[in-house]
Parts: structure tokens; C-alpha cells; sequence
């Protein structure tokens, strides 16, 4: 536990220090937050507040993972294997970021282009995680602690999924100050635990990085933020959520973990497949952040309720495992 302590206490340093040099920049560069025009008035404020902050993240990790694998006399493979998937999603989100934001092209990276993107990463992933990592085909299921081995025609697909899912829930979840960050931070920590508990110390190592680095973020980015995490952010954590479960064996504890966005995700689908059906609203708006916004809900109300829901959500996951 040393090591991970000594890891989170770098990381969060790291990027704390990272905040004073990177924000400024791009203040410089006006990188702005772009706010929608239909969403709640008190938003539109946070227009040009600097966006793409999840570079701050990025860096960090890559700096410290780097430095523990150096040095490291353990097979590294495993924080190696994680931390290149999570890093692969966030250049996907810097890349849609930078051509919102530095190249004023507001549609950002075509749709598509972006889902090829996290499709390709997610596949080279689970293919690896077969073919050299040979962790096998099965996924445990929590409570009962059943091991079931899936035929690699359905684990394929359905990892891949999981990935995907991970990703644009995190994504939909951060739509409020501090948010995303808070909620992650605390999903991640519960996965670590379990990655310690079970063994898999590189994970718990890697975890306990990124921990660090969101810790570090937040100082810039709870409400008022002086910093948006931007889709760099949003879809390196849901990268590194998935990736982590994937690897441990235990994607369907994301059911619980991640209630949040999960939650997120069902309140964007009801909102659309109840407007096609009534032309009318079951929500005031989603995701449901904001529904609660329009609900008379301050920013830190939201946080402090959200983060709430997932440390218990997480702690009955990690008691379960």
C-alpha cells in the first residue's frame, strides 16, 4: 500500500503544479468552453472558461507511470496494458477537443471518425488482453462469485461495449463542476481497492496514479472551475474505468460503481424514446444533472449528492467482491 500512497501523493502533485503552468496557456490560446444555448441560463457564464484540462491528466499519468515502471522489479505489463488503452481514449477526446477549440471547427471530430476511434482502441485491447496477456474469456460475477467463461464470439463484442459505453458515460456525465471528476475519483478508488485485495498490484498502482492526477485536477475545476476536463478528460477516465474492470475480470461490478453514469446514459435514452412517443419532455432536461438544475439544484448540490450515491454504491461493491 506504500507504493500506492507514494504514487497518488506524486500524481496529484504533479498535476497540481501542472494547473499553474497549463491554464494559463490556454487562457492564452482561448480555449474556451462552449455552452449550449438550451441548456440551464446559469451555464452560459461558463462560456470561455479554458477547456481541453484533461491534458493536465494525461501528462501526469504518462510521467508517473513511466518513472514506476523504470524502476519497478514487478511485471509491469498490467499497469502498462491499462494505462495505453486510457491514454488511447484520451487522444481520441483531445483530438475532437483540439478541432473544436483551437480550430474553431465547432462540430469537433466527425461522429463517426470519433466512434472508430474508441472502437479501434477497444478492439486492439481486448485482443491483446486474449492473445498476449492470455487472461482468458471469462468475466466473474460479483456476490455469487461465479467465474463464467464466455465463447470469445460473445466476450469480444461484449467487451467492446463495455468500453464504449464506459466512455460516453463518463462523457455525459461531465456537465457540471466537478462532477465527473468527483464521481470517477471515487469509482477508481473502489476498483483499485479491489485490485489490491485481489492481488493485482499493478492495477491498484495505476489506479492510485490516476486518483492522484484527478485529486490534482479538482483543485482547478470544482465550482467556480477555472478549467473544464473537456472530452480529453471525460474519455480518458471512462477508458481507464473499463479498462481496469476488464482486466480484473469484473465489468458487471460497473453496474453498481458506475451508478452514476449509468443512470446518466438511461436518463438521455427515456428523454428521447419518451419525446418521440408524446412530443412531450420526462425530463426537464438531460442528462439528469441538469434536470435538477432546472429543478432549483445548486452546482455543488448535484456534486455532493452524486458523489454520495457512488462512494456508497462503491463501498457495497467492494464489500460484495
Amino acid at each position: 500500500m506504500t507504493r500506492q500512497i507514494i504514487c497518488l501523493i506524486s500524481a496529484f502533485i504533479l498535476t497540481a503544479i501542472l494547473g499553474k503552468i497549463i491554464i494559463p496557456i490556454l487562457k492564452k490560446l482561448k480555449v474556451g468552453q462552449s455552452e449550449r444555448l438550451d441548456g440551464p441560463r446559469a451555464h452560459l457564464k461558463k462560456q470561455g472558461t479554458p477547456t481541453m484540462g484533461g491534458i493536465m491528466m494525461i501528462i501526469s499519468i504518462i510521467v508517473i507511470t513511466t518513472i514506476y515502471c523504470i524502476f519497478s522489479k514487478e511485471n509491469v505489463m498490467p499497469i502498462l496494458a491499462v494505462a495505453l488503452a486510457s491514454l488511447g481514449f484520451g487522444i481520441v477526446g483531445f483530438i475532437d477537443d483540439f478541432k473544436k477549440v483551437v480550430l474553431k471547427n465547432t462540430e469537433g471530430l466527425n461522429p463517426k471518425l470519433k466512434m472508430l476511434g474508441l472502437l479501434i482502441i477497444s478492439v486492439i485491447y481486448t485482443m491483446f488482453l486474449i492473445n498476449y496477456a492470455k487472461l482468458g474469456t471469462d468475466i466473474i460475477i460479483p456476490i455469487i462469485d461465479y467465474d463464467l467463461n464466455l465463447p470469445i464470439w460473445i466476450y469480444v463484442p461484449f467487451t467492446i461495449l463495455v468500453m464504449l459505453a464506459s466512455t460516453n458515460a463518463v462523457n455525459l456525465t461531465d456537465g457540471v463542476d466537478g462532477l465527473a471528476g468527483s464521481v470517477s475519483a471515487i469509482m477508481i478508488t473502489a476498483i483499485s481497492i479491489i485490485a489490491f485485495r485481489a492481488g493485482n498490484f499493478g492495477i491498484s498502482i495505476f489506479g492510485a496514479i490516476v486518483v492522484g492526477s484527478l485529486i490534482g485536477f479538482l483543485i482547478y475545476n470544482f465550482y467556480k472551475a477555472k478549467v473544464m476536463m473537456g472530452d480529453t478528460g471525460s474519455l480518458l477516465l471512462g477508458g481507464v474505468i473499463s479498462s481496469m474492470t476488464i482486466y480484473l475480470k469484473l465489468p458487471l461490478i460497473l453496474l453498481i460503481i458506475a451508478i452514476i453514469p449509468v443512470i446518466e446514459t438511461l436518463s438521455v435514452i427515456l428523454q428521447v424514446i419518451y419525446f418521440r412517443k408524446t412530443g412531450k419532455r420526462l425530463f426537464k432536461m438531460s442528462p439528469l444533472h441538469h434536470h435538477f438544475e432546472l429543478s432549483g439544484w445548486r452546482e455543488n448540490k448535484v456534486v455532493a449528492v452524486f458523489s454520495g450515491i457512488t462512494l456508497i454504491a462503491s463501498t457495497i461493491a467492494i464489500l460484495i467482491v
